[in-house]
């Protein structure tokens, strides 16, 4: 299973890991110099969810955070484990 985003694709990128030595001018030092570079892996945030899709059926996808905040998927309404009687003697009881 690949490390991607089901609803836009996002996968994981390359980059590069900076390494610094030194104390920064403005601090009293002679300036940063860079030590050493080498290649690191942005990976997406993906998070397992069960999502509600267009038919009605549910389904476990992988998304990106991104997707779930902005509302790109609707996640699956999970039902109550249990719900108390509501009794209308009693409510009206607890008003008085």
């Amino acid at each position: 299973m690949a490390r991607v985003c089901e609803v836009c694709g996002k996968s994981t990128q390359m980059g590069n890991s900076v390494a610094h030595r030194g104390k920064a001018k403005y601090l009293g030092g002679v300036g940063t110099k860079v030590t050493g570079i080498s290649r690191r892996e942005f990976k997406p945030n993906l998070q397992r969810v069960r999502v509600t899709t267009s038919n009605g059926t549910n389904k476990t996808v992988r998304v990106c955070t991104r997707c779930l905040r902005s509302g790109a998927v609707t996640k699956a309404v999970r039902s109550a484990p249990f719900k108390l009687p509501v009794d209308g003697s009693k409510a009206a009881a607890a008003g008085k």
